[in-house]
C-alpha cells in the first residue's frame, strides 16, 4: 500500500503540474485574445471614419488620388484580416498610409482649414489615443504569454499544445522608419 502510494505521488504531482501549467496558458492565450477585442473596437471606429476623412480630402486632393487609394486599400485589408497577426500586419500598413496622408494634407491650407475635415481629424486623433493606450495593455499581454511559452518547464507544456511566440502589436517598420527620419522644417 505504501509502496503505490509512493509509486503515484510523483506521477498526481506531475499531472498537478501539467494541469495548472495548462490552464495558465489558456488563461494567458485569452488574456491576450480579449486585449485585442478592445483593440479590434478602437479599429472599428477608426475604419468608420476614414471613408469620411478621405471624402472631405478628395474634393481638395483629386491628384493626390494615389495617396487616397493608397489609404482605402489599406482600409480594406485591415477589414478582411482575420487573425490577430493579419491584423496586425494590415494595422501597421494602414497607420503608414494614414501617415502618408497627414504629411500630403499638411500642402492644402484650405483642407486644413475645413472644418468637418478639423472635426474628423480630431475624432480619428482621439481614437489613436485610445488605440495607443489598448496596444500597451495587448503587449503587456503578449509578453505575459511569449514569457509563459519560452520559459521552462512551462515550454514543454506550450510545445506540447503547439504554441508559439506571438508578434507585439508595434509601429511596424514603416512607421519606424518615418519616426527614425530627421523632421523636414520649412521656413
Amino acid at each position: 500500500m505504501v509502496e503505490s502510494f509512493i509509486l503515484l505521488g510523483p506521477i498526481l504531482i506531475i499531472i498537478t503540474w501539467l494541469i495548472i501549467t495548462n490552464n495558465n496558458l489558456v488563461a494567458l492565450k485569452n488574456n491576450r485574445e480579449n486585449a485585442f477585442a478592445d483593440i479590434d473596437v478602437q479599429l472599428k471606429q477608426r475604419y468608420d471614419l476614414i471613408p469620411q476623412l478621405l471624402g472631405a480630402a478628395k474634393g481638395y486632393m483629386d491628384h493626390e488620388s494615389s495617396v487616397l487609394t493608397r489609404v482605402t486599400e489599406a482600409r480594406q485589408k485591415a477589414l478582411n484580416a482575420k487573425s490577430i497577426n493579419e491584423k496586425i500586419a494590415a494595422e501597421n500598413e494602414l497607420s503608414a498610409s494614414m501617415e502618408v496622408l497627414n504629411i500630403q494634407v499638411e500642402a492644402y491650407p484650405d483642407l486644413k482649414a475645413n472644418t468637418s475635415f478639423i472635426q474628423l481629424q480630431s475624432e480619428i486623433a482621439d481614437i489613436e489615443n485610445k488605440i495607443a493606450a489598448v496596444r500597451r495593455f495587448f503587449n503587456s499581454a503578449t509578453k505575459e504569454l511569449n514569457n509563459e511559452i519560452e520559459q521552462i518547464p512551462s515550454n514543454l507544456v506550450a510545445k506540447l499544445k503547439k504554441m508559439n511566440i506571438q508578434p507585439m502589436f508595434d509601429l511596424g517598420s514603416e512607421n519606424r522608419l518615418m519616426m527614425d527620419k530627421a523632421p523636414e522644417i520649412k521656413f
